[in-house]
């Protein structure tokens, strides 16, 4: 009797990343008719919705419309090719706009381009040092409030273009609307918001209707950007003058990129390498400086057009959103100046409700969900609303979920006396995590005065983190020795016991 073959063991296929995915690879849009049209249609609707948010941002940097069109171009181009997110679209933003305003005003064109090369290079510099790992620190609230703000964001900035305009405008915005949200409800095969745009400006022209257009928000260039250095002198002074600048340029943009790409991840339910994206974002910059650019970074809402509402899911649609973006304000700028800025608002309303999370706020939400992380969401969302800036929400979020934590986990520490039959010694158990905000109220645990003349502290159940615990427990010694009482401190584990061994008695008094 022969015995049963062994049975063989099979080690599951790992998951693919986006680049190894087939629905994720240019290569494979290029021999797909259908995908190939999703992220063609994808790059032009992305392109029509660049050319206004980048001549706005430029006029929020003080700078000629062209800086931020041509940062536009070279954004989205470059991050196709370098960074790590395939379909997220970089460009011209208010985020950056704000930040290198101050150099342009004070200090003229060549100084803001010199902060963007630099800013860039820090970016490049930030992205090699891991940076991007220090996204896991990121709360999922923080997340659901980042998103929650910019869908808000997005639809605020579209409110100056409903105010004191002809009643034709609100016309037009009613008819894009119910363009971009009922077309997909009959057909998927055309993006409905690159239909919006092309049905109100055929209108619009055809009947006469005179209404603000993308022409109107200031003047498109008429030539190709050209490879340029800024005149500035390569003096110490003019690092002085750029550097904070650029480092702060370099943070949020980091901080607005990443948080976009993570978006992204969840969106498509792929993973992106955020390192490359880091660093990626710097090179963009760094190109978009040398070609004359304000310099830039994600653009969420553009990204979230190009993701959710037109389908795109690779490089090419970015590429192609640059490519699309230059042709249409240089090569077709007089037809381009004639879409009725009515359109690009409906198109960016849909995008604001496509964004938002509306399952957050829903009231069995709301009920269920735990205080801290309500109060950590509508603190981000808050903060950034109230001060248009992500980065500060993010930030802002992230030390509410801190100190949230912090206070959580300082509760769970418990000290509880262990019956050993021994009355000469009592044996103290403490459990939980000991760090600063838990360990500050260790040393009031013990009876001092009561115990005998042996202690001890059992910490199986415990774990120390900082100096802060080896210090409470130095103080507790101390007090017990004032009183002859010798104590003995058991069962640390490995990490625990290093840290213990290597601060015990050398923190000082006040430590």
């Amino acid at each position: 009797m022969t015995s049963p073959a062994p049975t063989e063991l099979t080690t599951p296929a790992r998951p693919h990343l986006p680049e190894a995915d087939a629905t994720h690879s240019v290569l494979s849009a290029l021999r797909s008719p259908r995908r190939l049209r999703t992220e063609v249609l994808a790059g032009l609707v992305v392109a029509l919705a660049l050319i206004p948010e980048a001549i706005s941002f430029s006029i929020i940097a003080g700078v000629d419309p062209r800086l931020g069109l041509f940062a536009s171009f070279t954004m989205a181009v470059t991050i196709a090719v370098v960074g790590g997110r395939p379909a997220m679209v970089s460009a011209a933003t208010a985020a950056v706009a704000l930040v290198v305003a101050p150099v342009a005003r004070e200090h003229g064109q060549d100084y803001l381009i010199a902060t963007v090369i630099l800013g860039g290079l820090v970016q490049v510099a930030l992205g090699a040092l891991g940076v991007a790992r220090l996204m896991r620190f990121v709360p999922r609230s923080v997340m659901v409030g980042f998103v929650n703000a910019l869908a808000t964001l997005v639809f605020l900035s579209q409110l100056p273009h409903l105010v004191d305009v002809p009643w034709a405008v609100y016309a037009l915005v009613a008819a894009g609307l119910v363009v971009v949200f009922g077309l997909p409800r009959l057909t998927t095969v055309v993006p409905a918001p690159l239909v919006a745009i092309l049905l109100l400006t055929v209108v619009t022209v055809a009947a006469g209707i005179s209404v603000p257009t993308v022409g109107d928000e200031g003047e498109l260039p008429e030539s190709l950007p050209a490879l340029l250095l800024p005149d500035v002198p390569l003096t110490l002074e003019t690092l002085r003058i750029i550097a904070p600048y650029a480092v702060t340029m370099a943070l949020v943009g980091l901080l607005e990129s990443l948080l976009t790409a993570k978006l992204v991840d969840d969106i498509t339910d792929t993973h992106s390498d955020k390192t490359r994206e880091a660093w990626g974002q710097g090179v963009a910059n760094v190109v978009t400086g040398f070609f004359g650019g304000m310099g830039g970074c994600a653009v969420i809402g553009q990204t979230m057009m190009n993701v959710k509402a037109a389908g795109a899911r690779t490089r090419l649609s970015t590429f192609l959103a640059g490519v699309f973006l230059l042709v249409l304000v240089v090569g077709l700028g007089d037809l381009v100046g004639v879409i009725p800025m009515a359109a690009l608002v409906a198109v960016m309303i849909f995008v604001a409700v496509a964004a938002f999370d509306w399952h957050s706020v829903r009231p069995s939400t709301l009920r269920r969900m735990p205080g801290s992380e309500l109060v950590v969401m509508l603190s981000t969302a808050g903060v950034t609303v109230a001060t248009h800036n992500l980065a500060y929400g993010v930030v802002c979020g992230v030390l509410v979920a801190m100190v949230a934590f912090a206070r959580r986990v300082a509760h769970l520490t418990d000290v509880t006396v262990v019956d050993t039959g021994d009355e000469s010694t009592r044996t103290y158990a403490v459990s939980g995590e000991l760090f600063f905000a838990s360990s500050n109220d260790l040393v009031y645990q013990f009876d001092y005065a009561g115990d005998p003349s042996s202690v001890v502290i059992d910490l199986a159940a415990a774990h120390i983190w900082d100096a802060s615990t080896v210090a409470a427990l130095d103080a507790i010694t101390t007090k017990y020795a004032a009183r002859g009482t010798t104590v003995t401190i058991v069962n640390l584990d490995a990490d625990s016991a290093r840290r213990h061994e290597r601060l015990a008695g050398q923190l000082g008094a006040g430590h």
